[in-house]
């Protein structure tokens, strides 16, 4: 599994959340298989995402959609405080 891992301030979840729930479709065409969404217990104005795909070419252009078309337009992203950061993980499960 590869995950695209999203982090950013936000002004208000409720908003954010809204927002996250418009592009359902979009992240469900790109291969999104699964998705969380944490917020730090000392900082609610702060999200952090894990998107699921099966391969890192779904990643990486869902990573690129999210740039040029989401964060790039105030009225797609309207709680989005600064710049998001990303990365890109393999999932790499240990048996114990």
């Amino acid at each position: 599994m590869v995950i695209l891992h999203i982090e950013h301030s936000i002004s208000d979840f409720d908003t954010w959340r809204t927002a996250f729930a418009r592009f359902a479709d979009q992240r469900r065409q790109a291969g999104v298989r699964g998705h969380v969404v944490r917020r730090p217990i000392d900082d609610l104005r702060h999200v952090s995402i894990d998107l699921d795909f099966a391969e890192v070419e779904e990643a990486v252009a869902f990573e690129h959609f999210l740039r040029t078309q989401v964060w790039a337009d105030p009225a797609n992203s309207p709680a989005l405080r600064g710049t998001p950061t990303t990365s890109i993980l393999r999932d790499e499960t240990l048996e114990t």
